[in-house]
């Protein structure tokens, strides 16, 4: 078994998921009592952006770390394709 991964992000995504778990579930209430569809997509759009936040900020900080662990020992220079990769990702 591998050793654990943890970052100090991982708090936070924790954090996140639950509220998509907590909107989740009062979606499936909201549908199996018959509410309106508008009332249902917001609450579903809620549960996306949650979701869509956690996957992104793992994401980010997967990369932030290992990335940087791996260019530890590299010169300026050679970091610069690495530092450009980080950079370019926030946008996804």
């Amino acid at each position: 078994m591998s050793e654990p991964h943890v970052h100090a992000s991982h708090p936070d995504i924790a954090k996140r998921l639950k509220r998509a778990d907590g909107h989740l579930r009062k979606v499936i209430e909201m549908i199996e009592t018959g509410r309106d569809c508008l009332d249902i997509a917001q609450q579903l759009q809620a549960v996306e952006s949650a979701i869509v936040g956690a996957k992104k900020t793992l994401i980010q900080d997967h990369l932030d770390h290992c990335l940087e662990h791996a260019a530890g020992t590299m010169s300026r220079e050679q970091r610069q394709s690495i530092d450009a990769f980080k950079a370019i990702t926030k946008y996804l």
